[in-house]
This record gives C-alpha cells, sequence and structure tokens, in this order.
C-alpha cells in the first residue's frame, strides 16, 4: 500500500494532458472479444482498471500487446475460457462487461461477484435482465453463472434503469445476436456514444447512440477494427478542480468542448474562471463564491463522478452550497473527514452535503475510499496548510494515470511512499 504526502499551500501552474476515457476504455476492450481479428485502440489511459481488464482478456485466451501504453493491440482467436479469473474480477467493476462476449464466444459465462468502488451497493440487475431477455439463461453456482447454448438472440429490452454499464452490456450482447434489438432507456453518455462508434466499425450495424432509443442490427463475428478514444471530460473535470482550488493557472489538453460543457456549467456558476479554446480547457485564479446548489443527473446532467470535486472546490468558496448526488450513497460520507481539516459541512443524509466557505484547511492523514473523492483529497490537501497523507494510494491509480508524477510537473509538493 503507498502513501502521498502533499505539502500544502502552493499553487498549481502548467498543463496537464488528458487520456481516454475510463469509462470507454473497458466496453471497448470487452468488445474486442467479439471478434477473432486484431483490434487497436489507441488514447488509452494508463491505469491500473485498464490493465486489470486487459488481463482479464489474457487469462481467458487473448493476446494483449501494449499493456500499460496508450496503445493495446488485441487479437481474441481463440477463447479458451469462459471464467475469467476470479481475483482479476474481484478487483473491478467493469469485469461484468465480459458476460456478453463470452456468451457469444463460448455460449457459457462464469464471473464472480465484480470488484470496484462500492461493490455491494451496486447491483447488476439491469445486466443480467439484458442477458435474459436475449436467451441468456442462469446456472447454479458461485458468482454470475450464465449460459447460452443456441446463442445470443436479438430482442426487444427496455431497461429499468438507464446504466450506463447496464446499456454498454446489452450493446454487446446485441452486437453478437444476429438480428435487430433495440435498448430502450438507455444511458446516453459520451462513453456510451464511443462504444457504439467502435461497434459501427466492426461492421455491427448502429443507429440512435446518444439517445435513450439505441437499434442494434447485431451480427454472428464482427470484424477487427480501430478506435482512438476521446479526452477523459472527469479527469479534465479533476484536474480543473485543483487548478481553481489552489487558485493556479492550469491548461488542460485533450479535452472535447461538448463533453466540457457539463463541467464547465457548474464552474462557472461558482465563479471559475475557466474558458475552452478548442481542444484546451483552462482555468485561471479565480474568487470563488457558492453555488447554491448542485445535483447531479443522467447526461448531459452534472456527472456524479465530479460531485466529490466540486464538493471539495465548495470548501474555499464564499457562501453556503448544497450538494445533491441522488445517484450514489456513500460518495459523500468518503468526505466527513474533511471536517477534522477546518471544513465546514453538514451531512444531511447519504445524498446531500451543505458546505459554507471558505474555510481554511489544515493537513490531515486522510483515507480514499473510492476513486473520485480519493482525488478530490487529494485536492483539498493541495489547498491545506500544511502535510497531508493520503492512503492508499493505488485507489487514486485506479482511474489517473501517473498521477504523482503529473502533480508533481504542476509544482506541487507531493511524494510517493
Amino acid at each position: 500500500m503507498s502513501t502521498l504526502t502533499i505539502e500544502g499551500g502552493r499553487r498549481i501552474e502548467g498543463r496537464v494532458e488528458v487520456e481516454g476515457n475510463k469509462n470507454a476504455a473497458l466496453p471497448l476492450i470487452a468488445a474486442c472479444l467479439l471478434t477473432d481479428e486484431w483490434c487497436t485502440l489507441s488514447n488509452m489511459p494508463r491505469i491500473a482498471d485498464v490493465e486489470v481488464m486487459a488481463r482479464l482478456l489474457v487469462d481467458v485466451g487473448a493476446e494483449v500487446e501494449g499493456i500499460g501504453s496508450t496503445t493495446l493491440r488485441i487479437r481474441c482467436a481463440n477463447v479458451t475460457k469462459d471464467e475469467p479469473d476470479s481475483a482479476l474480477v474481484g478487483r473491478l467493476r467493469g469485469s461484468v462487461l465480459l458476460l456478453g462476449p463470452l456468451l457469444a464466444r463460448r455460449g457459457r459465462a462464469v464471473v464472480a461477484p465484480p470488484g470496484g468502488d462500492f461493490p455491494a451497493r451496486r447491483s447488476i440487475k439491469t445486466h443480467l435482465e439484458a442477458l435474459t431477455a436475449m436467451g441468456a439463461r442462469g446456472m447454479p453456482g458461485a458468482g454470475h453463472c450464465l449460459e447460452a447454448a443456441d446463442g445470443l438472440k436479438p430482442a426487444s429490452i427496455y431497461l429499468d434503469e438507464a446504466s450506463v454499464t447496464g446499456t454498454e452490456t446489452a450493446l454487446l450482447a446485441a452486437a453478437a445476436a444476429p438480428g435487430v434489438s433495440e435498448i430502450r432507456h438507455a444511458a446516453c453518455e459520451p462513453h456510451v456514444v464511443e462504444l457504439c462508434e467502435f461497434l459501427l466499425a466492426m461492421g455491427v450495424g448502429v443507429t440512435g447512440e446518444g439517445s435513450h432509443t439505441i437499434r442494434v442490427e447485431g451480427m454472428a463475428r464482427p470484424r477487427g477494427a480501430s478506435k482512438q478514444l476521446y479526452g477523459d471530460y472527469i479527469e479534465a473535470g479533476s484536474w480543473a478542480v485543483v487548478g481553481a482550488i489552489t487558485g493556479g493557472h492550469v491548461e488542460i489538453g485533450g479535452t472535447r468542448p461538448l463533453d466540457m460543457e457539463v463541467v464547465a456549467s457548474v464552474l462557472t456558476r461558482m465563479r471559475v474562471n475557466c474558458v475552452q479554446d478548442n481542444d484546451v480547457f483552462r482555468v485561471e485564479a479565480s474568487k470563488l463564491i457558492g453555488a447554491g446548489r448542485i445535483t447531479t443527473g443522467l447526461w448531459p446532467g452534472f456527472p456524479s463522478d465530479l460531485v466529490s470535486l466540486v464538493t471539495v472546490l465548495a470548501t474555499q468558496a464564499d457562501g453556503a452550497t448544497l450538494v445533491h448526488d441522488w445517484m450514489y450513497e456513500l460518495r459523500l460520507f468518503a468526505l466527513e473527514q474533511m471536517s477534522g481539516m477546518g471544513a465546514d459541512l453538514f451531512l444531511c443524509d447519504p445524498h446531500r452535503i451543505i458546505v459554507t466557505g471558505p474555510r481554511r484547511l489544515r493537513g490531515k492523514s486522510l483515507d480514499s475510499r473510492d476513486i473520485r473523492s480519493g482525488m478530490a483529497l487529494i485536492a483539498a490537501a493541495l489547498a491545506a496548510d500544511g502535510q497531508s497523507r493520503v492512503e492508499p494510494l493505488e485507489t487514486v491509480e485506479r482511474g489517473y494515470s501517473k498521477v504523482v508524477e503529473r502533480l508533481q510537473k504542476l509544482g506541487a509538493a507531493v511524494a510517493k511512499i
């Protein structure tokens, strides 16, 4: 287990380039299982979750080149197993995305309970219902055991929630089911659109991407394809908060203006001096004010993945901000630690927290309980007086590439122990 030590009180200055969207990378890797031809994925984020997903493919028989780099080449000519390594599965919630492709290639899939952030509170009921609608049936056994001996069948599906990974599971299964499937109440996030674009490149018919109704014309064996991932707007928003909370100047390259609108909207309400210039998002020193109320929403609403970061930013804003994350119950609990740093926080319930600022923060030992709250606590420590320790750093490294080196490059006094 590693610890990040942080000497706070320094302005963050410089430029950082974001890599591909973590939430697009995992379903794209899973999609490579649908074909026996080579696939190439570029601008991949060099993060722990991507490495785990790549190694899961290796475990079931795939050839994977470039693990740990920004370009992966994958060929799944021979899928030799339908039960991925349970230890790897237990480290990654995204491993549930293997169910559909394994059913398509092997007629059977046995996946242990997925891990990741808050595994006990995040159901995969939507995924299983979609696969059942396409002909899979449950079998007795530990974890999630499914069989589709006669192959997956096209279906008309209504998802009980607009789950991102649930939509992706349905898309991956429909791509391998010859005929036309329709997925209604689908998620619209940019990373779902990226999966649709990759499936189109593989020869699968897809229409309606980016809307709540997606039609898929599946095929028995898609062809190999290439895809360059778009820059991760969640990572970009995280670096924007790091710059704003320290009163610094940060340029964030590799961003898409359309994706950054949801980030810029809330930052602008907090009077963060920010501007989009082609693929560069700039943040300047700003006098922050409370936003009144920030509520998460399905795309194109404000993303839950950024709620921890804006909550931390609100501790340095003049006035009160009510942050309401109706999607997840546990993100805000991790931020209660900041009361010991001097933050004025009132946790109303598992979904709502009131932050009143500005309050001068002081260094403290902090526990990174999930990827996003871990990065948010790093931002708080950068703004605090004195030394802080954030651990385990590995939690943050699951979603942020080379976070220590990037912080150091921006002038932060940090060290990994």
